[in-house]
């Protein structure tokens, strides 16, 4: 059954301050996340989609971002190139608790021009 869904959009622009200064990528970002290009478009592409997967995570999660820190959440992607989450355990332990052990979520990103969006679904074993 769905536990929850959340989606979020961010301006790629945005982002352009983010990409020089280590402040704001280490205060968001998981070391796993944070990338080296000499392309600033694809750097503010790059962190502007993975900042909207968080937010949409923790609104399918339906706590916002209160209870963990947006480095506990990272986002990798398969040999296909599909988007997936990766967490602390501590997080794990918590969306467990909350959807049930056998939790899947489902995670999708795009970007155009000015934009990037992220849909996620949170499938539960658990009856809410």
């Amino acid at each position: 059954m769905i536990y929850g869904i959340g989606t979020d959009i961010c301006r790629i622009k945005r982002f352009e301050k983010w990409i020089n200064n280590p402040f704001f990528l280490s205060r968001f970002f998981n070391a796993e996340e944070i990338v080296e290009s000499n392309n600033p478009d694809f750097l503010c592409e790059h962190y502007a989609s993975r900042f909207a997967s968080k937010e949409a995570f923790s609104k399918a999660l339906g706590t916002g971002i209160v209870g963990f820190n947006l480095r506990e959440i990272y986002v990798k992607k398969d040999q296909r190139g599909k988007p997936y989450f990766c967490f602390s355990q501590e997080l794990h332990d918590k969306i467990e608790n909350m959807a049930g052990s056998n939790f899947k979520i489902h995670l999708t990103i795009s970007h155009e021009k000015d934009y990037a969006v992220s849909f996620v679904v949170i499938e539960s074993d658990k009856e809410n």
